[in-house]
């Protein structure tokens, strides 16, 4: 018997849309790492980009369980001195609520080429509207 290997030009993709409001973030990511990743296919292969696109709404609507939303600190650093700055959950909520979802995401997925592929393929709104209308989006339940 033969390994099956997917090949990059023999992949269907489709397109998930995953409502967020009301919704633990952890299991929002998951549910998204795993749909871009491939592995609800039974095609999966853990070197090809087998995943389909990810469309996640109403961002600014995820729910995180206990203290996290005051005490979980988010940071950035230049590189220069002094660089290093840090924002909480909640502020982050106000400035920008979709990089709450794409930071957990991104954490999820391998951390190389393939995953710079991979990530690209998620589309992350705070609203319940998006504009991929045209690709005909099948909501996926949690």
């Amino acid at each position: 018997m033969k390994t099956f290997s997917a090949k990059a030009e023999e992949i269907e993709r489709k397109w998930h849309v995953i409502d967020a409001a009301d919704k633990v973030l952890g299991d929002v990511a998951v549910a998204a790492a795993n749909l871009l990743r491939g592995k609800t296919k039974a095609i999966f292969t853990p070197h090809v980009d087998c995943g389909d696109y990810v469309i996640v709404v109403n961002a600014d609507k995820v729910r995180l369980t206990g203290n996290k939303e005051s005490q979980k600190l988010y940071s950035t650093y230049s590189g220069y001195v002094g660089g290093m700055k840090k924002e909480s959950v909640s502020k982050l909520r106000g400035r920008r609520p979709e990089l709450i979802v794409e930071r957990a995401v991104r954490g999820m997925i391998p951390h190389n080429r393939l995953g710079r592929q991979i990530y690209r393929k998620l589309k992350v709104y705070g609203g319940a509207e998006h504009p991929h209308e045209a690709q005909q989006a099948t909501p996926y339940e949690l």
